[in-house]
């Protein structure tokens, strides 16, 4: 008793040692990936709201697109983080090689759409003239970042899960750096006062960023015994890999499109119910998005201990790693939801909107505080400890009938058919992550997601 009594100590003690040293660097990736995306909205609030309400609309087209960024490497973050724990380096570099060509595809259709149709892209989300104009502007500049974001998403993703979590830290560090320096150069000194083309200035900034992260994650790949880029190969190995890679990505990748579109969807119908709803709602996600950075560490660096255990074989340590993740969850679902209400006044401190939006924005917030624990729960079993288990068809089948079959339905009636406030409205479009927790629970519970899926490659 006393021998087994120390081996969890000893056990607990190394988990929370590497958890630690994973999610201190994927929070810090995630706080940065968070403020590239909200920096654009943040400074070009200084202008107007009406221009900041726009690039919040135009931003749900390249979040659409990132939804399929981070399907294909959540599946090839499956694959890599199990093959890390077998140290089959080889199979590490095939897994990429699929990834990139999946991710280049799609990133050409995207960018296609975006510079030829960006005002009918404006309008799924919104009817109003001004942000058409100004999304359009934005839109049509930023689609030339889709043309290398594919690349280092992939790459960063695939060296994530090899446990070298640091690179992918300086890399998406150095990318938000070099973005808000060139925000504030278009926005304070070439364009003050010319809201067009500081919104055109302000896009291209990003692009220049996005430009940027790939050229280190080239050099980086250039190195020593790094993970390279190479092109694909057509042998059995690789036919193996493909055949899982699309076994793994494909509920993943469904999971993230379902969720996602259902998100833009949400979106949408706040752009037909009100522009001042809009730009509370610019605010409030950005606020919400950061506070939950500590939680996506928690998912994403226990999802690479999970797979490292599973790809070694031992399949208690990875079923004592996902008890001990469902508790970190808890708390720092807990943690984000306080850090909401503790930063409200800084938030209201800085952000100029008219008074109804103000209204909106506060109660808002307050809803958030409460969704960030279903929110921490839910992306650490179903997008961490489901997936590293190789058990991701959970989440697929969990969002089409949670998001699709009552919460956009919901949405629409409190919107278009009861005309409640839009507070109700907000709050009955933020029910989804607990109506799935106790799914979710149930589910970790029978430990289905404890599986091994690597194979003997020649």
């Amino acid at each position: 008793m006393e021998n087994s009594s120390n081996s969890i100590i000893s056990f607990n003690h190394s988990f929370r040692r590497a958890l630690i040293a994973l999610v201190i660097p994927i929070a810090l990736q995630n706080l940065i990936s968070a403020a590239v995306n909200s920096a654009d909205v943040i400074m070009i609030a200084t202008i107007n709201q009406s221009v900041m309400s726009a690039i919040s609309l135009a931003g749900q087209i390249t979040f659409i697109l990132m939804l399929f960024y981070f399907g294909l490497s959540a599946g090839a973050g499956i694959l890599t983080a199990q093959y890390w724990g077998k140290k089959d380096m080889a199979a590490i570099c095939r897994i990429l090689s699929i990834a990139c060509m999946f991710s280049v595809s799609v990133s050409f259709i995207f960018f296609i759409a975006s510079i030829s149709f960006p005002a009918a892209l404006m309008r799924i989300f919104t009817n109003d003239y001004e942000l058409i104009t100004y999304g359009t502007k934005y839109q049509r500049m930023l689609s030339f970042s889709y043309l290398v974001m594919g690349l280092s998403q992939m790459y960063l993703s695939v060296v994530k899960s090899t446990e070298k979590v640091r690179f992918c830290a300086i890399v998406s560090s150095a990318g938000l750096f070099l973005n808000i320096l060139l925000n504030a150069v278009c926005i304070f000194i070439l364009f003050p006062g010319m809201p067009e083309k500081a919104v055109a200035g302000v896009a291209a900034a990003t692009v220049i960023a996005r430009f940027a992260e790939l050229v280190c994650c080239i050099l980086y790949s250039l190195r020593g015994e790094n993970i390279r880029f190479s092109l694909p190969l057509f042998d059995k190995t690789q036919k193996q890999l493909f055949r899982d890679y699309l076994r793994y990505t494909t509920p993943v990748q469904g999971n993230y499109i379902v969720w996602g579109c259902a998100l833009a969807a949400t979106a949408a119908i706040i752009g037909h119910v009100s522009s001042d709803m809009v730009a509370a709602n610019a605010i409030a996600s950005t606020v919400k998005n950061l506070a939950i950075v500590l939680c996506g560490g928690i998912a994403g660096g226990g999802s690479v201990l999970i797979g490292k255990y599973l790809g070694s074989g031992d399949i208690q340590s990875a079923k004592k790693a996902g008890n001990s993740l469902f508790l970190y969850a808890l708390l720092f679902g807990i943690l984000a939801g306080a850090t909401i209400l503790l930063i409200k006044p800084l938030v209201f401190s800085v952000i100029e909107l008219n008074s109804a939006a103000l209204d909106y924005l506060n109660k808002m917030l307050i809803v958030c505080s409460v969704y960030c624990i279903g929110k921490s729960l839910n992306s650490t079993l179903i997008g961490g400890v489901f997936c590293a288990g190789g058990d991701p068809k959970f989440g697929f089948w969990c969002d089409t009938v949670v998001m699709w079959g009552i919460i956009i339905p919901l949405g629409l009636l409190c919107a278009f058919v009861w005309h409640v406030s839009p507070v109700i409205l907000y709050m009955a479009l933020c029910l989804d992550e607990f109506i799935k927790l106790p799914a979710a629970v149930l589910r970790f519970r029978q430990y289905r997601w404890l599986n091994n899926i690597t194979r003997d490659l020649p």
